[in-house]
């Protein structure tokens, strides 16, 4: 597995508020909530190559 790329980011307090609350209850870290929020907004649009799309 490739190595994941580490990037500070500036969030407003409520968002994260919302976002831990989230992640909690799908038994996820805010961390891996947000990078599955944006794999399956990437998967919508249809930017997610296929490859990728079974991660």
């Amino acid at each position: 597995m490739p190595k994941k790329k580490n990037f500070p980011l500036r969030i407003d307090p409520k968002l994260y508020d919302i976002l831990q609350s989230w992640a909690k209850d799908e038994f996820r870290s805010v961390n891996s909530h947000v990078e599955f929020l944006l794999r399956e907004a990437a998967k919508k649009s249809g930017r997610l190559p296929k490859s990728e799309d079974k991660k």
